[in-house]
């Protein structure tokens, strides 16, 4: 072999074994560089608030209907539909709608084919007079107050004509409504509770109903109202159409709403007095599937497990050892945060 050749690979290996050292020192470097870096804790920036004592309520919301009261053991129900008591022709319309009645008061009067109106209020003058001066019986005197019964439409309670269906030489059978008196004094809400609901339901519980109504401060302006009032009463029984019971609510009868008016409410079903509660975005699932909060415990948080209870307005009722009104927990950011982490908190200022 030349001498030439011997050198050149000398000179090759020689290289490498360079190159060799030099990658295997790099890599070392960056090894020790890593693992300084891997010692630097990760600092989680996050929003913070404090646990506090509170009242919180159990409800059910929902949306009701406005509606006339129904029949109870003591009253009637607050609205009548009215039909003629027989065929015959409208004579006479003493009312309009929106007009006050009494009860008793004759709305509507008719004329048949056999009698007029002013001949069956006539006869019954005639039969006062004679049955007064006893020359008639009481039978005669009763048969013409039927008969001028049958050719009137009188308000069966008092209360608001709001709708009147005829007019002076209309036609009218027993199946013809001819107006419908409302006593706008006595209005409930109805709803319909979802059946997985309604057994925390029951008559007497607490109800709050906002809408707008007609305010009697306002001068008959529409103006916003929340009412508090209570269940007056619960279905026993399932609408198996809607999975749901029906329940109502008596309002006041200067709520101002209006029959057939939507509105929100909600039922408070349970209260809890001076409970702990914390903000609803500071209780989260741990990794073992129980609800937990993060304390704030100088720049670190912890994460510690509770029991929940009742929610409202971004609050959550919460049971914990060692917990109190007052102590930071973290809010903004608590989602995913390991179990014992260093923080900053970066709250924001109201300006």
């Amino acid at each position: 072999m030349k001498p030439k050749s011997i050198i050149i690979g000398i000179l090759v290996v020689l290289c490498a074994g360079a190159g060799v050292y030099f990658l295997v020192k790099s890599r070392g470097a960056a090894s020790a560089s890593g693992g300084e870096e891997g010692n630097v804790p990760t600092i989680v920036t996050v929003q913070t608030g404090a646990l506090q004592h509170m009242t919180l309520r159990r409800t059910i919301a929902g949306y009701g209907t406005v509606a006339p009261a129904p029949a109870t053991v003591t009253e009637p129900a607050a609205d009548a539909p009215l039909s003629a008591p027989g065929a015959g022709v409208v004579a006479k319309v003493n009312v309009v709608e929106g007009q006050h009645v009494e009860k008793g008061d004759v709305l509507i009067v008719l004329n048949s084919g056999t009698a007029t109106a002013a001949y069956a209020e006539a006869e019954v003058e005639r039969q006062n007079k004679l049955y007064a001066e006893h020359n008639t019986s009481l039978k005669n005197l009763q048969d013409a107050e039927a008969q001028l019964a049958l050719l009137q439409i009188v308000a069966p309670l008092s209360g608001t004509v709001v709708s009147l269906n005829v007019k002076p030489g209309a036609a009218v059978d027993v199946n013809t409504v001819v107006a419908e008196v409302m006593d706008l004094n006595r209005l409930v809400v109805r709803t319909d509770v979802p059946e997985s609901e309604a057994n925390e339901l029951k008559s007497g519980e607490g109800v709050e109903i906002s809408g707008t109504g007609v305010s009697p401060v306002t001068n008959g302006q529409d103006a916003h109202a929340t009412i508090r009032t209570t269940v007056s009463f619960v279905s026993p029984t399932v609408d198996t159409n809607t999975a749901a019971v029906r329940a109502w609510a008596a309002l006041p009868p200067d709520s101002g709403f209006r029959p057939g008016q939507f509105v929100p409410l909600r039922i408070v079903t349970a209260v809890h007095t001076n409970c702990l509660a914390a903000p609803e975005e500071s209780v989260v699932t741990g990794g073992n599937g129980h609800s937990v909060i993060s304390l704030v415990h100088d720049d670190e948080a912890v994460q510690t497990p509770v029991q929940t209870g009742f929610r409202q307005n971004g609050w959550v009722e919460i049971q914990g050892t060692g917990l109190k009104a007052g102590d930071t927990v973290v809010t903004v950011g608590a989602y995913g945060l390991p179990e014992k982490t260093q923080i900053q908190v970066v709250n924001p200022t109201n300006e």
